[in-house]
């Protein structure tokens, strides 16, 4: 399919950016579910909690094995916690009416239980999803799955999950005909991250550094999105709102500390300088 492909920039994005009500409060800023954690994995999920959060969102909740629990109360006390019924893994749902926008994969692992969880969780969503790790690792095991993914979710694979997704017959140049296909964004994380739209344009995030090539960046990358389009930001508005903020987060980071001693952590602690520089406050 015809592509055109273009850098992301900063001018262009703070058109999309919404300033905040002065009469606003928590019920209008948006409520997330993020479904995330396994057993040994809290950590993802307490960065991409964390991370939501921290991109403006008025209420987060997570659905997270019981095992979990002290750690998500202790560590993300702004957090709604929504314990599976299950001790170390994701096996049971939710209802997702209640929420703006539905963030899942972080540290779920690959277990059966959790992939009949995933798959009934695609099947029942009303709205755009953001879908990362696990979740995409389960999409790429069984390839029927993608049908049910609703359109205009975002994807938000590093290039080994991405190959795991198109399968043996398909290569990363074929990510705009998948994307058009099945009406997705495709955010392909990595240097010069790249989003694939469904209507064939492509945006290149040139912020961003090696630093930023650690355990639970991603993560990170997952709750930005997800907070967003919980605000009420469109599918093609949040990807590169995100992407950006998660990049220019870790190059503040970068600059301060140095590209070796960076955690995906920093990324989120040099989040506030990015929406700083965003609003050009910075």
């Amino acid at each position: 399919m015809k592509t055109t492909t273009s850098d992301i920039e900063i001018t262009e994005l703070r058109k999309m950016l919404r300033p905040r009500s002065p009469f606003a409060h928590k019920g209008t800023m948006g409520h997330a579910l993020l479904i995330s954690g396994s057993r040994g994995m809290a950590g993802a999920t307490v960065l991409s909690a964390e991370a939501c959060l921290r991109s403006g969102i008025g209420k987060l909740s997570i659905h997270t094995p019981a095992c979990n629990l002290t750690v998500l109360q202790t560590s993300i006390p702004e957090a709604i916690v929504a314990m599976d019924r299950n001790l170390d893994f994701i096996g049971d749902t939710k209802d997702t009416e209640p929420y703006n926008a539905i963030g899942i994969g972080p540290g779920m692992g690959t277990r059966e239980e959790t992939g009949l969880a995933l798959k009934t969780y695609l099947a029942n969503a009303t709205r755009p999803m953001v879908i990362d790790a696990d979740a995409i690792n389960m999409l790429g095991m069984n390839s029927g799955w993608i049908s049910l993914v609703p359109r205009h979710s975002i994807l938000t694979p590093h290039a080994k999950e991405a190959k795991r997704l198109l399968g043996i017959y398909m290569t990363l140049d074929d990510i705009p005909t998948f994307a058009k296909e099945h009406q997705v964004y495709f955010v392909l994380k990595g240097h010069d991250t790249a989003i694939y739209s469904p209507t064939g344009e492509v945006r290149i995030c040139k912020a961003g550094n090696a630093g930023m090539a650690t355990a639970g960046s991603g993560d990170v990358l997952t709750g930005i999105i997800t907070g967003l389009l919980a605000q009420g930001y469109p599918p093609d508005e949040a990807s590169q709102l995100g992407v950006w903020l998660h990049a220019t987060a870790g190059d503040c980071a970068a600059e301060e500390m140095g590209e070796e001693c960076m955690l995906a952590r920093d990324i989120i602690r040099y989040l506030p300088n990015a929406f700083r520089i965003l609003k050009n406050e910075l």
